[in-house]
């Protein structure tokens, strides 16, 4: 067995491996940015390396740092989690070069694997169906329209050395290809260090079903059961449950045999994962890609087969046979996994929200779990991703599952950040997913979350909302499609006064002043008065304005990053830009005014 594991991840997935190491007797090292210096993950290790820097470039992507704190600090392995270096062929190859165990697959299998036009090309050897799709990365928008042409719309354009939904945008028609396929690459670059895209046909109305495999390095390889990550808002996915509903028996089986095959055509070691879309209402099903790490959703497969995913990683890595023998093995009962995000839904927009967390209160009951990356006193950070943690929910039936994860959601309690706790509510009651009515598209596409959802968000209020009596005090600006009223710059994020009315309402904290309350800020007509103000703390990493510049309202004139998420900021009025007052790669706080307006008529 492994003496010492150094994990090269943060928050959840880092506390997920440490304590499993615990359990086995394993010794954890932590590295962490200076931003992270006091977070979990690094309590939680028995050591931990500062890594000196703030981004993630400078400091969970700094491979020769994260090798050399393995080597100081006596650690025998590196386990990547999910995310950062995971799936990054360069860093398993300098792991092994250095004569440490990488708690993963070989280098040339996530090499393959992770260059997802290669993935392609070896899935088609391998007897796996797949959808049409590019036979190698794309060079420009004019790529783009030559392929539209030639399978038609929508199509989608993805990473070529990533997954996640980063750097992926799906395309309806010529008229958004040279936007999308800039944006794409820009993202993927953020994300995985390269900008290479390819392209796929898109299929609508499919349902997003990935399977669990694992191999050792005694020629064992099996797949152990399946997954549903149908629910998905900008293709990232927001709850996910196994067994996957309302499959066939035989449907089940070719996925995984299919998996198999891949699994072994690449010489895989470990955990990995095999994602399919399936058709509606048939036994079709193409191949998406492979995830060559342990997945953010693998709780629920662990829940439903008695099986620890990471302890099993761990032993194949010290070059143990796996535990378990044979494929399919039967689920006991079903678990949904649903994640708890950091980020404000009010009106459907998921606005990354970060911010510290001053209560956090998750019920102890059976068939509950929380695996979580915060505590109490504990700071979402705005440089990294938005995920406080994962509930994930047991019972012996779907629909128990279902109506215990509801009972748990509505007892939880998360102050001082917004999640997507109520959006996950609004799934899971849901009669079409009770019914298994869903799709990759049906939460954007299907669901009106405007009506669903009460504004409840510290900083912003969807327009169609109430009116609260303070039209005065706030700022009209468009976000991901939609418009927004928000407070003035002054007032963004402020405490509420001792005149002020509190409420706490699934787990989001709502501030709102009453009729007599005092405020230091000016007061004037903001709404529609052209001033552009950011609506959360983000980077901007797309400008699209100068100043003499005509533009429409609804027009996309900046482009903010936050939390590894792209989030497009459009003109609410028409007009002429007066002023640009924000530069690419500038960080931003809410409330920051980016740019101003002359309105047409003025």
């Amino acid at each position: 067995m492994l003496n010492k594991v150094l994990v090269a991840n943060r928050a959840e997935i880092a506390v997920r491996v440490m304590r499993t190491c615990r359990e086995l007797g394993i010794g954890s090292v932590a590295v962490h940015s200076e931003p992270d210096a006091g977070s979990l993950h690094v309590r939680e290790a028995d050591e931990a390396v500062l890594l000196p820097g703030v981004t993630a470039v400078e400091t969970y992507l700094a491979i020769d740092r994260i090798i050399a704190a393995a080597r100081d600090t006596g650690a025998d392995a590196i386990h990547p989690g999910y995310g950062f270096l995971a799936e990054n062929a360069g860093f398993a190859r300098a792991v092994v070069e250095a004569g440490l165990t990488f708690i993963g697959p070989p280098p040339d299998a996530i090499e393959i694997m992770g260059e997802k036009t290669a993935a392609r090309r070896v899935a088609g050897k391998a007897d796996v169906p797949q959808v049409p799709g590019s036979s190698g990365a794309v060079e420009s928008a004019d790529d783009v329209e030559v392929f539209g042409k030639e399978h038609g719309y929508p199509l989608a354009i993805k990473a070529s050395y990533g997954g996640g939904g980063r750097g992926m945008r799906v395309v309806q028609g010529p008229e958004e290809v040279a936007d999308a396929f800039a944006a794409a690459r820009r993202e993927a670059e953020a994300a995985f260090g390269r900008g290479d895209v390819y392209l796929e046909r898109y299929i609508q109305n499919a349902r997003h079903v990935e399977v669990q495999v694992f191999a050792d390095r005694h020629g064992n390889v099996v797949w152990l059961g399946d997954r549903d990550c149908s629910v998905q808002r900008r293709h990232q996915k927001l709850v996910e449950e196994a067994p996957a509903p309302g499959l066939s028996a035989g449907l089940r089986a070719a996925m995984g045999e299919a998996s198999v095959r891949l699994a072994r055509a690449v010489d895989y070691v470990g955990a990995g994962t095999v994602e399919f879309l399936v058709e509606a209402d048939s036994e079709r099903f193409y191949f998406l890609e492979m995830n060559t790490r342990i997945q953010v959703e693998h709780p629920v497969t662990e829940l439903t087969l008695g099986i620890d995913l990471v302890a099993e990683q761990l032993r194949v890595a010290a070059g143990e046979p796996l535990s378990f023998a044979g494929s399919g093995p039967a689920p006991r009962g079903h678990a949904i996994e649903v994640r708890v995000n950091a980020e404000d839904v009010a009106g459907g927009a998921f606005r990354p929200s970060p911010g510290p967390v001053r209560t956090l209160s998750v019920p102890q009951r059976t068939g509950v779990r929380f695996d979580a990356g915060y505590q109490v006193g504990d700071e979402v950070l705005p440089y990294y991703d938005s995920l406080i943690g994962k509930l994930i929910i047991w019972a012996p039936s779907r629909d128990h599952a279902i109506d215990r994860a509801l009972q748990t959601i509505g007892q939880v309690i998360i102050e001082g950040v917004p999640t997507t706790l109520p959006a996950a509510a609004v799934v899971l009651d849901h009669a079409d997913f009770r019914a298994v009515r869903i799709g990759t598209r049906w939460l954007e596409n299907d669901i009106n979350l405007v009506d669903l959802l009460p504004p409840v968000s510290p900083a912003v209020s969807e327009v169609e909302a109430e009116d609260d009596g303070y039209e005065d005090d706030r700022q009209e600006v468009w976000v991901a499609g939609r418009r927004y009223l928000i407070p003035l710059p002054a007032l963004v994020g402020a405490e509420p006064q001792p005149d002020s009315d509190v409420s706490v309402a699934d787990g989001n904290r709502r501030a709102r002043t009453t009729s007599g309350g005092k405020r230091d800020a000016v007061r004037r007509k903001a709404v529609g008065s052209g001033t552009v103000t950011s609506p959360m703390q983000g980077t901007v990493v797309k400008v699209n304005i100068v100043p003499g510049q005509k533009v429409s309202e609804g027009e996309v004139i900046l482009v903010l990053e936050a939390m590894k998420m792209e989030n497009p900021v459009r003109a609410a009025i028409d007009g002429t830009i007066a002023s640009v007052l924000a530069q690419q790669g500038q960080s931003v706080p809410a409330g920051t005014a980016l740019a101003e307006i002359t309105p047409a008529d003025a």
